[in-house]
């Protein structure tokens, strides 16, 4: 049936070929020159969100003067210990060269603090005045005044640091995952369409799709603070989506060029594949969009840069390929390689033949695999990347390993109590009520120590309220008053005896944040940090997993006229995911051919949603339209869902394969939450391109017959106006 929009659009497409053509090539030249500039303006791992940690940072900055940001020189000797005057000599030559580093506000020595050393091993705390953002030229500084010789080793470590390494690591692995999978995706196109010049063109448009969307991002990402996780997030879905429009376009401009003009070619294939794309695309933008939920740059990040990225794939596939198969006509079958066979003496045809012979036993062999790979779901443990996630090669890993083995990682990331009083803290009320709260804080099983001024000083409150009320307050007082006193507001650490990202450690934080007696507590330190991410993700998500949902269905049932089609697809699709992730789980987490590690990064499972659900409704929808195009020739559901699998089989396959060398190429680098996320997706986009749109889908429309074509009233009401 003709779609008079979509054929006037391929009319005019046609018509101004040339034209279409020179303006694509200006735009990308021109936003491919921004596009390099990216990568310097991207920055930090995108793990940031407002709540009471943002806000317990700022008044330790402004009301206590402490630093913003800090770093940790890791000093490790392998002949003397901290006793040693060698030892201390170093470390007082390290600190001696640290003068006029930017930014850098503040020291503390291991020379002045017994607990910042233990046997051969110390560190030098250091605070800054700019946030984990702005250091780039502190760390290099750093490091380049660090000495190590063959008695001593100095290494630099600490948020910024991983910051910036995990920026450099990801821009390694962008490179390294390109060269695996571009290479790899030419192949299987030259392999599904037979030919160069055919298989080059989805390449093409992969490529131009990629470079205007980092092009654009770039003047976004002056306003936004942009995750430099995008510089994966993008290539990877560009490349993958950008290639699996223009294949789908292609597959179907070569069948309609043998029957007719290369206009009339070009006007079928936008109002059939062209349809597919648009209606996948909008798919994949919603799945996307749904990120947007989650107040966390990260997640903004992925979801404006996917989004972005999806937007040019679908207009360059609607666009400048009809434009560029306008130019070429027959000649899209130039260079062959490998001769094309007869469809009805195909290998997809007899799988398709099997498939519709048995359907009740290949949908529950399939669904029997696909529980099997669930299974591990059951043991996922979520965790917020930190410096594990860098290769083990990278020197602010093995810094902060060394650290933690030796001090524990709740000695750099205490939990960071303000107590606001909302008057004078030393008020006698207010200080004996603080005081009854380190009394409780230290009482508390999950706390090791409390650092408080009544700690520091080893006085009571009354003795302490006495002597900070005289004319002159010793200097060590005073000094201790600052740190941990300022009018109405005083500041507790307590050192947790549990990991700082652990259950019971954001259990205990939640708890404690909000009002207390006549004080309200904010909480700060890694353990509120990591709390307030979970729960923003546990809270939201749901939201964005409905709209997901319902918007999808939404979407299928204008597309296919149907009630159950949409229903069905979205069933196999969580279904799918469930068995993607229990099979990451068993991959990462088990460690089944690969080291096992602590657990999954806790954007990985919806990212992987947000971006394969809207993927995998490509192929849904491709599928779903050559069967819904035969069974409006024929009524017959069997013919129509044999046909339409033998058709799109082979370039479903391979629309899935390049898929999943180009996602999965990202298996290959060093950055952990990448590895996890291109691994995630190559295997959420395997099981959807075989055991579901392959047995699941054709099984069902085989079970259902004319059911599934099935939508009150618009039968009736299509009857009607055909007469």
């Amino acid at each position: 049936m003709k779609n008079s929009f979509l054929h006037n659009f391929a009319v005019l497409i046609y018509r101004y070929k040339k034209s279409v053509l020179f303006l694509w090539i200006l735009f990308t030249i021109t936003l491919g020159v921004f596009a390099f500039k990216l990568p310097s303006i991207l920055h930090g791992s995108g793990f940031e969100t407002d709540g009471a940690f943002n806000k317990a940072q700022t008044i330790l900055k402004e009301g206590f003067n402490q630093p913003k940001s800090t770093m940790t020189i890791v000093i490790e000797s392998s002949s003397h210990d901290m006793q040693s005057e060698e030892f201390q000599s170093f470390v007082q030559d390290t600190i001696d060269d640290l003068d006029d580093v930017e930014h850098l506000s503040r020291i503390t020595s291991p020379l002045d603090n017994a607990n910042m050393s233990k046997d051969n091993i110390a560190y030098i705390l250091l605070g800054f005045d700019q946030g984990f953002n702005d250091l780039k030229d502190s760390v290099d500084q750093i490091r380049d005044r660090l000495e190590k010789n063959e008695n001593f080793k100095a290494s630099l470590t600490g948020g910024p640091v991983i910051s910036e390494d995990m920026n450099k690591a990801s821009q390694n692995d962008l490179k390294r995952a390109e060269a695996i999978g571009i290479p790899a995706a030419l192949v299987i196109l030259l392999f599904a369409f037979g030919g160069v010049v055919a298989a080059l063109i989805p390449l093409l448009i992969g490529i131009f799709s990629v470079i205007s969307a980092m092009g654009l991002l770039y003047f976004l990402a002056l306003d936004l603070d942009m995750s430099i996780f995008l510089l994966n997030v993008v290539p990877m879905i560009g490349l993958a989506l950008g290639i699996d429009f223009a294949l789908l376009l292609v597959n179907r401009f070569r069948e309609e060029i043998k029957k007719g003009s290369v206009e009339a070619a070009i006007s079928t294939s936008i109002q059939t594949a062209g349809r597919s794309i648009a209606f996948s695309g909008l798919c994949v933008f919603l799945g996307l969009s749904s990120m947007l939920f989650i107040d966390i740059n990260i997640f903004r990040t992925v979801a404006i840069g996917g989004m972005m990225v999806v937007t040019l794939s679908v207009i360059c596939a609607l666009t400048f390929l009809p434009a560029v198969l306008g130019l070429l006509g027959s000649n899209i079958n130039k260079w062959m390689v490998l001769k094309e066979k007869d469809k009805q003496k195909s290998t997809w045809y007899r799988f398709a033949k099997l498939v519709m012979r048995r359907p009740v036993s290949m949908f529950f062999l399939a669904l029997i695999l696909l529980a099997a790979a669930i299974v591990p779901l059951a043991d996922l443990r979520l965790t917020i990347p930190e410096a594990e996630a860098l290769p083990e090669s990278y020197e602010s890993r093995q810094a902060f390993e060394t650290f933690k083995d030796t001090f524990g990682e709740q000695q750099l990331y205490p939990v960071t109590m303000i107590v606001d009083a909302d008057r004078d803290i030393l008020s006698t009320n207010q200080f004996n009520d603080l005081e009854s709260l380190t009394e409780r804080l230290e009482k508390e099983e999950i706390v090791k120590r409390v650092e408080s001024i009544f700690s520091e000083t080893e006085l009571k409150a009354e003795q302490l309220k006495h002597a900070l009320e005289q004319d002159n307050v010793p200097e060590g007082l005073q000094k201790a008053k600052e740190a941990f006193l300022q009018k109405d507001k005083a500041i507790v650490r307590a050192y947790l005896n549990v990991d700082t990202t652990s259950t019971e450690a954001q259990d205990w934080v939640r708890e404690w944040n909000g009002d207390y007696e006549e004080f309200e507590l904010i909480l700060g330190g890694n353990s509120k940090f990591t709390q307030e991410i979970f729960d923003e993700i546990y809270d939201k998500a749901p939201y964005a997993v409905g709209f997901v949902l319902i918007s999808t269905y939404f979407i299928l049932l204008v597309a296919f006229r149907s009630l159950f089609i949409p229903l069905k697809a979205i069933v196999m699709n969580v279904i799918s995911l469930c068995a993607t992730f229990g099979l990451v789980v068993w991959i990462f987490q088990e460690g089944h051919f690969v080291n096992p590690s602590d657990g999954i990064g806790l954007m990985i499972p919806v990212f992987t949603f947000g971006i394969v659900f809207g993927l995998s409704m490509d192929y849904e929808v491709f599928l779903i339209s050559r069967i819904q195009e035969y069974y409006q020739e024929s009524k017959d559901n069997d013919y129509a869902t044999l046909m339409g699998l033998t058709s799109t089989s082979k370039i479903i396959t391979s629309a899935a394969l390049i898929m999943i060398v180009v996602t999965g190429a990202f298996a290959f680098t060093g950055v952990v939450p990448v590895k996890q996320m291109g691994v995630s997706i190559a295997l959420a986009i395997l099981i959807d391109a075989t055991l579901v749109r392959m047995v699941l889908v054709p099984s069902l429309m085989k079970l259902m017959g004319h059911w599934n074509w099935w939508l009150p009233g618009y039968q009736k009401n299509k009857q009607k106006s055909l007469e």
